[in-house]
């Protein structure tokens, strides 16, 4: 398929600038592939879809508050750095952002918080990219500790407003707990503790993986020949709870539904020869576009997607193209909220 076909008007005030007020409130969407029928609900009637042994398997990734703002030594120019991976924890090395670019060149020296924490650039990565190590004396948690108290939720540069102290505990999934992420899995930041339990009673299952999520999930897409894009590496892992859990539930013909395009990536780049999961830690560059044969998933929740973006072609590759379209655009006619902090698809 061709870049242009996931081209459609995302009208501005449908990008949701905040979260709704409970998180399992957000409206929901359920689209059924096999008759195309479209249903409006609520994110917590997703209860109603599953049953006993079906599996929802999330990404339990933290953001950590990878945005941060400094000067440059002499000059005293204002920075930000976006801190995209750790490169080495003992040499404190890290993959970043910069902007302004033009301003940050190899040995320059960067200062963080009133010069308590101070970073050298050692090497240009892409036009805005560098490489950075922290000048810091103590260890790696240390580091992470003064990053979190100097750092700013990461949101997405679309969301236009200044980042408040609610988006700290908001911009991230109630499970979240291995940090890594400059970017939250959105689709699992519907799930609050009283729905986890709900689904428990009901005896359905939740399993987790852990992918990263990177800023490359976001990099736009700029050739119109699909099979031309290359995709950013991720790191994730697929652990050996989550796979037998998941193919119990194959073996005994029960949903399986992938909590976000990362789950769904994270599940589909560890599939075995017979077509079942397997354990695998690593990295990942799958790009899924239709037309793509899902092998482990037959359920999908995500939220509604940028235009021409690769999350989009992943939600319509699962639930067909046509249908999709169709789907996005009653979204629009009803007001749904797009993106981040908006409401959800549910792909049965």
């Amino acid at each position: 398929m061709k870049l242009s076909e996931f081209k459609y008007d995302l009208p501005t005030e449908l990008i949701a600038l905040y979260p709704a007020d409970n998180r399992d409130e957000s409206r929901l969407m359920v689209v059924h592939r096999d008759t195309g029928k479209i249903e409006l609900k609520t994110f917590k009637d997703i209860m109603d879809y599953f049953d006993e042994d079906d599996i929802l398997v999330a990404n339990d990734t933290k953001v950590f508050p990878a945005r941060l703002y400094g000067h440059k030594e002499k000059t005293g120019a204002k920075i930000e750095v976006f801190l995209l991976r750790e490169l080495n924890a003992e040499m404190h090395l890290w993959d970043v952002l910069v902007d302004p670019a033009r301003k940050i060149r190899v040995g320059n020296k960067l200062y963080f918080g009133e010069g308590s924490v101070v970073a050298e650039v050692i090497d240009n990565t892409t036009s805005r990219g560098r490489t950075i190590r922290f000048l810091f004396d103590g260890d790696n948690e240390d580091l992470y500790k003064t990053i979190d108290s100097l750092g700013e939720t990461p949101l997405p540069k679309y969301i236009d407003r200044a980042v408040d102290e609610n988006d700290r505990e908001r911009f991230q999934t109630i499970f979240a707990k291995n940090k890594g992420a400059v970017a939250a899995p959105t689709a699992g930041m519907h799930f609050t503790p009283q729905l986890l339990k709900r689904l428990e009673i009901k005896g359905i299952g939740m399993e987790f993986i852990t992918l990263h999520i990177g800023l490359g999930t976001f990099r736009p897409v700029d050739v119109e020949d699909l099979t031309k894009h290359k995709m950013d590496s991720e790191n994730f892992m697929v652990g050996e709870q989550t796979v037998n859990a998941v193919n119990k539930a194959l073996d005994g013909k029960r949903r399986v539904c992938a909590v976000g395009t990362t789950a769904l990536r994270s599940l589909e780049s560890s599939v075995s020869a017979n077509g079942r999961l397997k354990p695998r830690e690593g990295w990942t560059d799958k790009f899924i576009f239709p037309p793509y044969e899902f092998k482990i998933c037959n359920a999908m929740i995500t939220n509604f997607h940028l235009p021409q973006s690769t999350l989009l072609m992943m939600a319509s590759a699962f639930g067909g193209y046509e249908l999709i379209k169709e789907a996005y655009e009653l979204a629009k006619k009803e007001k749904f909220r797009f993106l981040t902090y908006g409401d959800a698809m549910l792909i049965i």
